[in-house]
């Protein structure tokens, strides 16, 4: 939790979105003159993720402390999430996950009840397209975090193309196969996988295997066929994470592969869907944070 908790707070316009926000009360679900935030988890309406976050983000930044522990944030999340109540060892990048989705929802409650803008007043703002794809549940975490794929399936029977877009707010990309072989001490180390090598490996073309097969609605059967992905819209926060484990029939192995990842200027045009309707700027990423679950866990990357 500190390590993500970290990584979220160096990110400056999602941060600054927070800790420009009003302090809540909460006391006996009165709102003092201002407006409340509620939660729809479990009928838990007197918990405020969105506060205890902004909380946690003032703490952090106010400059005065050498050190701060987010109790009342880890003990809202043992109320709003049931999943990661308890001591057991969890993992950071679904804590992530649930931890943005439900500060999204709670945003989106607001909005909702007119509390507060979904943007605040920093330029932080969705096209009218952008929302659409979103099905207009824009919030600053999808805003910031927030893409767009496009999945495109080709039955190889008829030839029918079947196009859907997704929104995203982090890509788990696998380790390619030519990667993944263990060499013993007396070999040769082979090539260096990078992180560019992991995302062709997800935009490349595949052939979906027997167990996946597309019902194609020419045909009305589920026939072989192949799938690839585009990036149609990049985020303004680039999440990826590294998928280290791979699984056999029986078997599920770690991966230990070392990915090599630049520090600045990730170049994400060659996976775009239409890079000549992008600004080359924007398509380039500098590092801002990176979470390493050791032992049996994974590898995330901002």
């Amino acid at each position: 939790m500190n390590a993500i908790l970290q990584s979220l707070s160096n990110i400056e316009q999602f941060s600054c979105y927070f800790k420009e926000l009003p302090a809540v009360a909460l006391r006996s679900g009165k709102t003092a003159g201002r407006r409340m935030y509620h939660t729809r988890s479990q009928g838990e309406n007197t918990v405020s993720l969105v506060e205890e976050f902004r909380k946690t983000l003032c703490s952090l930044w106010q400059g005065n402390q050498t050190a701060f522990s987010p109790d009342s944030l880890f003990y809202a999340i043992w109320k709003i999430m049931p999943s990661f109540r308890g001591y057991q060892q969890q993992d950071a990048h679904e804590f992530m996950r649930y931890l943005l989705d439900h500060l999204h929802r709670e945003l989106q409650c607001c909005k909702n009840g007119a509390a507060h803008p979904v943007s605040p007043q920093d330029g932080i703002k969705l096209s009218t397209s952008d929302k659409s794809c979103l099905n207009g549940t824009a919030s600053v975490v999808t805003s910031i975090f927030g893409g767009i794929l496009q999945n495109e399936v080709n039955c190889l029977i008829c030839g029918t193309e079947s196009r859907k877009f997704d929104p995203f707010l982090d890509l788990s990309l696998d380790i390619p196969s030519q990667f993944r072989q263990k060499r013993s001490k007396d070999q040769e180390p082979g090539p260096t996988c990078t992180l560019p090598d992991c995302l062709r490996s997800f935009t490349d073309l595949e052939e979906l295997d027997e167990t996946e097969l597309y019902y194609c609605h020419k045909c009305k059967k589920r026939q072989k066929s192949t799938k690839k992905f585009w990036i149609q819209k990049l985020p303004r926060v680039l999440c990826l994470h590294l998928k280290r484990f791979h699984w056999t029939a029986f078997l599920r192995n770690k991966v230990d592969t070392y990915v090599e990842f630049p520090l600045r200027g990730l170049d994400m045009r060659g996976f775009l869907l239409e890079p000549e309707n992008s600004l080359p700027e924007s398509c380039l990423y500098d590092l801002v944070a990176v979470v390493v679950h050791h032992g049996s866990g994974q590898f995330y990357i901002f």
